[in-house]
């Protein structure tokens, strides 16, 4: 048996016929991780660039499992075995940041991403399913258990059905659900907005296409019929359209004598495209949450600094959905002892709020010298490595704590001067 058929047996539960049907089993594991099938609202610019943003804003985020200590910091969790799961590989076939940047798009496309966990400790995978296969029941009823719950029912492509229970699916949803189990995606909300926009752009299309030309009106003298008007008519569309460039012809509109082609020639500017294309645009960014600028939009943006920009984005946008995130796979992954000792999933945000190296040295200095920091945790932050007698609290010396501010003024103090 070979690697298809081992994966197709092994992941999708697919059962090859023969050794010709390599593809099946091979599409079932695409249907299985939920990356196949057209995506038609992804040729919305704005639509699209909004998911690019979201999905790969959080695949870039380093994704950390650590602890709180005895003096109430944290540490990463290096020995656990969820650690390289979660931040390196929660599969064979995908890294984590395609993993995560995947259930984001899934998340915001879909308005759900669903993730199976397999197996637990260091044997634990985690496998993307396809939402638009998955059906949320809440059985209050329990014809499934005998305790209610919430259970996932995966539709698969040998038309069999499989039903997991809560505690084996993550599940992550937008922010727009009415009953608190199932999201509801920006473009079930926005549909006209999301369908104008794309619409907006086959207009565009259709023009190059048409050589910046709506319509025409074909005049002619005398009688003819239905046919022969509609074939006259496809073969001057033809010259008008280009068709006729594979034999040299591209700029002449051959016309039978006493005929004439008035075109019809519409006005972008009269009919306020661009702004009704860019307004559209907008509401599209305004509901992910996505910042003007992030889809190419500069003319009103209003901050001082990238680094601002970059604060500003996350805190509006992506602290909420991280959060979502965070505290899902906290409870779906660990168990009550590792929550008991503190542990909990963290991404780093780091990456995206660094500022430029001056202003990193300067804030590191400065918490440096106000206790705040040592210098080897300072070093931590440029990737440097520590350095002897570094994990001392060093400081400016004429700090006094706040219980002796005014002492210095009394008299009888130790040196017995007034």
């Amino acid at each position: 048996m070979n690697l298809r058929q081992r994966i197709g047996l092994k992941i999708a539960g697919v059962e090859p016929a023969s050794t010709e049907n390599h593809g099946a089993s091979w599409d079932s594991l695409f249907n299985f991780l939920g990356i196949s099938g057209k995506q038609e609202d992804l040729s919305e610019a704005t639509y699209y660039a909004c998911i690019k943003v979201l999905s790969e804003a959080v695949g870039k985020l380093p994704l950390k499992l650590q602890s709180y200590t005895e003096t109430q910091g944290v540490r990463p969790l290096l020995e656990h075995p969820l650690y390289n799961i979660v931040r390196m590989r929660p599969n064979p076939y995908m890294t984590s940041s395609i993993f995560w940047s995947t259930t984001e798009f899934h998340r915001n496309h879909f308005g759900n991403a669903y993730i199976y966990i397999k197996g637990s400790g260091k044997e634990m995978t985690l496998w993307l399913l396809d939402p638009r296969k998955v059906k949320v029941v809440y059985d209050d009823a329990r014809k499934l258990d005998t305790q209610r719950d919430v259970y996932y029912r995966l539709d698969t492509q040998d038309s069999k059905m499989r039903v997991y229970g809560s505690e084996e699916i993550i599940h992550l949803k937008t922010f727009n659900t009415l009953d608190g189990l199932v999201g509801k995606s920006v473009r079930e909300q926005l549909a006209e907005t999301v369908a104008a926009g794309g619409k907006s752009q086959k207009v565009i299309n259709d023009l190059y296409d048409s050589g910046m030309t709506a319509k025409a009106v074909l005049q002619y003298t005398g009688d003819l019929s239905a046919d022969k008007v509609d074939k006259l008519a496809r073969g001057i569309n033809a010259y008008m359209r280009g068709s006729k460039s594979v034999d040299g012809i591209e700029n002449v509109i051959p016309m039978p004598l006493g005929m004439t082609l008035t075109p019809l020639n519409m006005k972008l500017a009269d009919s306020q495209f661009l702004e009704t294309k860019q307004f559209t645009a907008m509401q599209i960014a305004s509901a992910f949450g996505v910042k003007p600028y992030q889809v190419g939009d500069y003319t009103k943006s209003s901050y001082a600094s990238a680094e601002a920009q970059q604060l500003s984005f996350y805190v509006d946008t992506l602290l909420y959905i991280l959060k979502q995130y965070e505290e899902e796979l906290t409870y779906k992954l660990l168990d009550k002892d590792d929550m008991l000792k503190g542990c909990h999933f963290k991404f780093n945000v780091a990456s995206i709020l660094r500022a430029d190296m001056e202003t990193q040295i300067r804030t590191l200095s400065t918490a440096v010298n106000s206790f705040l920091y040592t210098p080897n945790e300072a070093r931590h932050f440029l990737d440097l490595e520590d350095k002897e007698g570094g994990d001392q609290l060093l400081g400016n010396g004429a700090a006094i704590p706040i219980e002796l501010i005014g002492s210095q003024y009394q008299k009888g103090n130790e040196d017995g001067r007034d």
